[in-house]
């Protein structure tokens, strides 16, 4: 697993814990691979098409685990266990890329956040207005 980015790590070991499973769905992925990392938040955030197909091609020649990728009509991605592993097709791989614009994906980010306490950088609101009656006491 040295080449794969830290998401991707999670989502091979949540995808080795489920192996028993014939299908797995992104929902139950995700929810397994927050679970894992610890991530609070982001409960309806999914898995990036590119992330996981990195995984699945990682899982099938690597560890003997053959998974194919299938796309509901919902774009959702359905992981089935097969004989060997197989990607999205092109017309159902650029339906999910582009139904991945409008939803949020567990990333890199989440984990970084997560290592630093699970604190977001909070911006500061809380200036103090200067009133211009009141500029000979500066």
């Amino acid at each position: 697993m040295t080449d794969l980015t830290p998401i991707q790590k999670e989502i091979v070991t949540a995808l080795e814990q489920m192996k028993e499973k014939s299908l797995i769905t992104e929902a139950n992925l995700a929810k397994k691979v927050r679970e894992n990392a610890k991530i609070s938040g982001k409960n309806k955030a999914g898995i990036c098409l590119k992330d996981l197909e990195v995984c699945i091609e990682y899982l099938g020649e690597n560890k003997g685990l053959p998974y194919a990728l299938h796309l509901n009509s919902a774009n959702d991605i359905l992981i089935k266990k097969e004989e060997s592993w197989k990607l999205l097709d092109g017309d159902a791989k650029k339906r999910r890329q582009s139904s991945e614009k409008s939803i949020s994906v567990l990333t890199n980010g989440d984990l970084r956040q997560k290592a630093s306490g699970g604190k977001v950088a909070k911006k500061r609101n809380d200036r103090k207005k200067m009133s211009f009656r009141d500029v000979e006491d500066y």
